[in-house]
């Protein structure tokens, strides 16, 4: 073990479940507000492209904790667990002193090699977990607690925080299930937003006109939520516009109820450090595992590479090293946080990792060198539930290509059901809000051209291999 280090910075990492950045009011938000989450931004920097490389839970987990693309750690799907085994950014960081916990949202399989490993601590929900007095897995034994899970996790999280060794740097992930699916909120937010409609979207009455089958066949439409998302039937009499609105309402209503949960939780996390006098010794990052169809494209969840999808909120705060109530559009994934962590710990970032330390960007001195497009692949084909295709693709700072190769080439958990290929590209610049499928267009043919062997090039990078 090597000398530690007394002013090596500790690390809090509370990561929510489906947040889009766009229901965080540092982010613009025009239907909620999170004061506690934009005391990270206003102490720090707010990244405005911050994007997954695989825009589902256990994927994105899996990247973050590996620093790598999932055909490289084996979580392709949902049904993948991550074999504790790895190389992971809390284990390099244990075994160089730092006191290492997670608590709250696992969902990387359990038993045998798919426990949590690194952490000195660790009590995690199974599986997804439930709202309302929630079993947990601690250090192997589970156990119900009586409550609520938001509070819950922050009250273990901040247990061991009280309890650690204050001598020694620490490293804690604190993993909300909110606002995943079901949506129930608390006691206390129950009745938030009950006297307002929420503002539907621009995209609410997307057609899908000009783009992919994908898009169309998609089962994540606001019409597809079912009573339990609801918490009861639609009234009689409505007609499908109205019965689609009315579900809207109460579905958004009660996504939101449970982020005020998460966002005062995060205001007891940072008003402990800021008791402790540890603030200014601390990395703060508030992020969430991908981001979520807020009625955008007329949809729920994720998966898509979209934008509402494929972007992540990233707060992060750093007094020592980060300039208060800046912003970045600089291009990070979320391969890209296991080497900053190691990068702030002084540590050596091992070449397995794909990602790249974001340090710099974060300094105001964006290499030269930067990436200026990124890859994208879901892999879980015709789940049975939201059957979305398969397909990969890249961004650039202006186009987006997709290619919906739809099969399940083996993957668990999807269904070996091919689907013909599809094509999209969006021009960003002039369509922001992706309803215009440009990919046939002569105007855009040279740029097509230039795109997809662009693509290439970024699969060859991350050693995936094409299929198009």
């Amino acid at each position: 073990m090597t000398t530690n280090t007394p002013k090596r910075p500790n690390i809090l990492f509370i990561m929510s479940d489906d947040h889009a950045s766009h229901a965080i009011s540092a982010y613009g938000s025009q239907i909620n507000v999170t004061p506690n989450i934009d005391r990270i931004a206003e102490g720090g920097m707010r990244l405005d492209n911050c994007f997954c490389t695989n825009s589902i839970c256990t994927p994105s987990r899996a990247a973050i904790l590996t620093g790598q693309y999932n055909h490289i750690n084996g979580v392709k799907t949902l049904a993948d667990p991550l074999d504790g085994r790895m190389t992971t950014f809390p284990k390099l960081l244990q075994k160089d002193g730092y006191q290492t916990a997670i608590v709250g949202k696992w969902h990387l399989g359990h038993g045998g090699h798919y426990d949590p490993t690194g952490f000195d601590y660790w009590s995690v929900l199974p599986d997804q977990g439930e709202y309302h007095n929630p079993v947990m897995i601690e250090m192997g034994v589970s156990q119900q607690f009586d409550g609520y899970v938001t509070d819950i996790i922050t009250d273990k999280s901040l247990h061991w925080l009280k309890n650690r060794d204050k001598e020694r740097p620490f490293m804690l992930m604190c993993h909300h299930k909110a606002p995943h699916r079901h949506w129930e909120p608390d006691e206390k937010h129950m009745h938030l937003y009950e006297d307002i409609d929420i503002p539907e979207p621009e995209t609410f009455y997307d057609d899908y006109a000009t783009r992919s089958q994908a898009a169309v066949n998609a089962k994540m439409r606001i019409e597809d939520l079912h009573e339990l998302d609801t918490k009861g039937a639609p009234p009689a009499g409505l007609t499908p516009e109205q019965e689609k609105q009315w579900k809207y309402q109460r579905y958004i209503k009660d996504y939101l109820r449970c982020i005020a949960s998460v966002d005062d939780n995060v205001g007891r996390l940072l008003d402990y450090l800021d008791e402790e006098d540890e603030t200014n010794d601390t990395i703060i990052i508030y992020t969430s595992d991908q981001g979520f169809f807020l009625g955008d494209h007329g949809w729920f969840d994720k998966r898509f590479m979209y934008e509402e999808s494929l972007r992540m909120p990233f707060l992060i705060r750093y007094p020592k090293a980060i300039q208060a109530g800046t912003v970045s559009d600089t291009m990070i994934l979320n391969v890209d946080f296991a080497p900053t962590f190691l990068d702030y710990a002084a540590l050596p970032i091992p070449e397995t990792m794909q990602g790249r330390s974001i340090r710099s960007v974060l300094s105001a001195e964006t290499p030269a060198d930067w990436r200026t497009s990124m890859y994208y692949r879901y892999w879980m084909h015709l789940d049975g539930a939201h059957e979305v295709y398969a397909h990969y693709g890249m961004r650039t700072e202006r186009y987006k290509l997709i290619y919906y190769y739809a099969e399940a080439l083996g993957t668990t958990g999807s269904r070996d059901e091919s689907k013909p290929p599809e094509w999209e590209l969006f021009d960003l610049a002039e369509d922001p809000y992706e309803l215009r499928n440009v990919y046939y267009s002569p105007d855009y043919e040279q740029i097509v051209k230039a795109l997809t062997l662009e693509m290439e090039q970024l699969m060859r990078d991350v050693g995936d291999e094409a299929l198009h």
